[in-house]
């Protein structure tokens, strides 16, 4: 059997070079720890990019994949499924939505949501009868992170990714988040959508601020535009409600999640209410696997463990505490420049890039942390978390920067 360095060189080998991995191989997982082919224990703070968040080798999550594994996998949309409906009718109740379509990623998702918004728009000038009128516009964020297609690109706000993919899908133009005035700049008789993450994930861990979130909102209401908001890493109660736009008293058009509605099965989904639950007809959009049997029972399984166990309410408990020890180590490091975030998605800003800081955590400290653009660390742990777990955290991070 091959050993770590062959299985490394195998992998350099094969894998398109698109990533820069660490020298580590992880082999199984066990609440919040990770293993790896040699048999060290791993603090995970990272969560697989927040997807992980009921952790590793759940019992009760794993026994219903299993028991889905058994029975079917997949059997395409043109047929109806168990799993799918029990999910959707979970994930409707939990959002208050009125619409939901599955999809494989979140990626996959934020391109549902664009096609709604501009499928809106184009039924709306049919009905008024005056045709195209031009291209319908998306007004999206700088600074934010949408995925990695054509379509999630063009509405991602940042030039390092786009440049060399360009041109890009039509019509987006950029505001600046949590600044109102710039977004009113940006509005036309075309413009038919605004989307944004609720807090700001690769951009640097930025919550929407309450004013700006619900003046966006009546912006839309007062001139027929869409307000899509990106939960894919801020939703499933990561930020200390079941979604982050539930903390600001106003409600999207349509909404995007992934991430930990799997806990590690890759499923997506985008959801609608209102005037835009009916703005797709059969045949707008499809997938092949996208709420297949398997996915689904995973994700149903999610969302029945979150409510069984208060997984919500215990992520503002030791969100809390993680918090004040985070800010504990802002003040004893001239290093730290910034602590923001909620619940269990949180970041301290570094005035030099943390690129080693996590390498070093990682290989020295056994320590998984991920960052947020060049100088952010992002702490994203399983939702299961406990303050032990924060401690001894806090005490591995703090040993690398000392």
């Amino acid at each position: 059997m091959p050993n770590k360095q062959e299985y490394i060189q195998k992998a350099e080998q094969e894998f398109y070079k698109t990533y820069n991995r660490y020298p580590v191989i992880f082999d199984h997982g066990d609440g919040v720890f990770l293993y790896d082919t040699e048999g060290e224990e791993y603090l995970d703070f990272g969560a697989g990019i927040a997807v992980m968040g009921l952790g590793y080798n759940d019992k009760q999550y794993n026994e219903a994949v299993k028991a889905q594994v058994d029975k079917l996998l997949h059997t395409s949309n043109l047929f109806y499924n168990v799993p799918s409906i029990e999910a959707g009718e979970k994930l409707l109740a939990a959002s208050g939505m009125d619409k939901v379509f599955f999809t494989n990623s979140g990626t996959e998702a934020i391109e549902g949501a664009l096609k709604i918004a501009r499928r809106y728009a184009y039924n709306k000038a049919a009905e008024e009868k005056r045709g195209e009128g031009g291209v319908h516009e998306i007004i999206a964020m700088r600074h934010s992170f949408h995925g990695r297609s054509m379509g999630a690109l063009s509405v991602t706000g940042n030039d390092h990714y786009q440049e060399p993919f360009k041109p890009l899908i039509p019509g987006i133009r950029f505001a600046d988040f949590n600044d109102l005035d710039s977004v009113k700049a940006l509005i036309h008789e075309n413009t038919c959508a605004v989307i944004m993450e609720t807090v700001q994930g690769e951009g640097g861990i930025y919550p929407a601020e309450e004013g700006f979130l619900k003046g966006v909102r009546a912006l839309c209401d007062e001139h027929d535009m869409l307000l899509i908001l990106d939960e894919i890493q801020c939703g499933m109660g990561r930020t200390g409600s079941m979604f982050a736009w539930q903390q600001y008293g106003v409600k999207p058009d349509v909404m995007t999640v992934a991430k930990a509605l799997g806990n590690g099965v890759p499923v997506g989904a985008f959801l609608a209410s209102g005037k835009a639950a009916s703005a797709m007809v059969p045949g707008d959009h499809g997938t092949t696997y996208g709420g297949n049997p398997l996915v689904t029972a995973a994700a149903s399984a999610v969302l029945s463990i979150f409510e069984e166990r208060g997984i919500v309410d215990h992520v503002n408990l030791v969100g809390g505490y993680l918090w004040e020890k985070l800010e504990e180590m802002a003040a004893q490091f001239d290093c730290i420049t910034g602590h923001r975030g909620r619940g269990l998605m949180q970041g301290l800003e570094f005035q030099m890039p943390v690129g080693p800081i996590v390498q070093k955590a990682l290989l020295e400290e056994k320590l998984v942390l991920i960052s947020a653009g060049s100088n952010i660390i992002r702490f994203v742990p399983p939702l299961i978390i406990e303050r032990e777990h924060v401690d001894e955290m806090v005490r591995r991070l703090t040993a690398v920067l000392e």
